[in-house]
């Protein structure tokens, strides 16, 4: 199954939904570090709530240890990406990979991944919340593993 990883996360509360979601459609949830708050803070679990202990989810001290930890192919999320979501071909170990909600991915990331995805969204609007986000393109990429 695709797995969903966040890159340094900012907010604790998104990072508790994310969890939830990967408990819901039972993935994987890498958490690569330094987080823009403490990995036990109680406002994960307050969003997470008991979902948290049905998840599975490795942490990362580092990108660089990320990468040489994994070897599956990378799929960015990103607003300044040019191919979208729906048209891209998703195989069964895809990570997909989020960045911060402040900054996103630096370029180093972005030249390291193997494909960059975007969500079309309405001229006026500047980004969703990363769940959201996470949501709708994992929810692709698993209709198109399942049947596949």
């Amino acid at each position: 199954m695709p797995a969903l990883a966040l890159y340094q996360p900012d907010i604790p509360q998104n990072l508790g939904s994310i969890l939830r979601l990967c408990a819901c459609m039972d993935v994987t949830c890498h958490i690569i570090e330094p987080c823009g708050f403490i990995l036990d803070d109680k406002r994960i679990a307050r969003v997470a709530m008991d979902y948290i202990d049905h998840v599975e989810w490795q942490r990362h001290s580092s990108w660089e240890q990320f990468k040489t930890s994994i070897k599956s192919r990378m799929i960015l999320l990103s607003t300044k990406a040019e191919t979208h979501y729906c048209d891209f071909a998703f195989r069964p170990y895809d990570i997909l990979l989020l960045g911060r909600e402040s900054a996103g991915v630096p370029q180093g990331v972005v030249d390291y991944v193997d494909a960059s995805l975007r969500i079309p969204m309405s001229a006026h609007a500047r980004s969703l919340n990363i769940t959201l986000a996470a949501s709708m393109v994992l929810g692709e990429a698993l209709r198109q593993v399942r049947t596949a």
